[in-house]
Parts: C-alpha cells; structure tokens; sequence
C-alpha cells in the first residue's frame, strides 16, 4: 500500500506505461510525503468500451483511479494529489480531465502487508519520506 490503480479503455505501450507509472509514483510520493519503494501502480487496459461515465444522454469513455490508501490525510492533501495525478494522465495518457475520477479507499496501517517494510505497515504519520 498505497496501491493506485487506474483502469483505462485505450491500449499504451510498455514504455509508455512505464513513464506513466513512474511518474504517479513521484507525484504520490511527493505529495503524501512518502517513500516510493512502497508505491504499487498499476495500469489496467480494459479495452475500447470498458469504461463508461453515464449521463443524460449517452455514456462517454471514462477512466477511473482507485487509490488505496492509509486513513489519516487531510482533505487538502487528497485534493492536491488527486488535480496531479489527473493532470498526469491528461499529459502522458491523453485522458480527459472530465473524464477521469480519482476514488479513495483508506486504510490503517495493519491492513497492508509489505515485504519490504519488513510486515505490516503503521498509521501514516507525516512525512515518511526518509523511512
């Protein structure tokens, strides 16, 4: 954890996955005031038609984010975090900004298992970066 998932209906290459990855990997680790090496991200491409956002009229093709997340943030943060990452994706994935939900599911620490951490994480306290 934190685990960013984002589920688009358009195919990328790997490299492109990759810079995509790799940057909301940076923006997360930066605005949440972590350390990457336990940031997971992945890139689902549920292909052409696989995401919708529905409205009045006909439903247009979306993208949606799920962030899971440790519980503690305060609103600014997750708002700052989420213009980023949509901004990001905007740039690199040619998503539309009005297309493109950024959800939060938020944890404690005890729900997340990281061999790295050495086992359970903790409650977010602010700025782990150096951890």
């Amino acid at each position: 954890m934190p685990y960013l998932q984002l589920d688009v209906p358009y195919e990328y290459t790997s490299d492109q996955k990759k810079a995509a990855a790799k940057k909301i990997g940076q923006i997360y680790a930066d605005v949440m005031e972590v350390n990457t090496n336990i940031i997971t991200v992945s890139i689902r491409e549920v292909g052409k038609g696989g995401v919708w956002r529905c409205s009045d009229d006909e439903p247009n093709e979306a993208a949606i984010m799920m962030l899971d997340i440790r519980r503690g943030r305060p609103l600014e943060q997750r708002a700052e975090l989420a213009r980023r990452l949509i901004e990001a994706c905007v740039e690199l994935l040619d998503l539309k900004t009005n297309r493109l939900n950024i959800e939060f599911t938020q944890h404690s620490g005890d729900e997340m298992y990281h061999p790295i951490l050495g086992g359970f994480n903790k409650d977010w306290i602010e700025d782990e970066r150096s951890e």
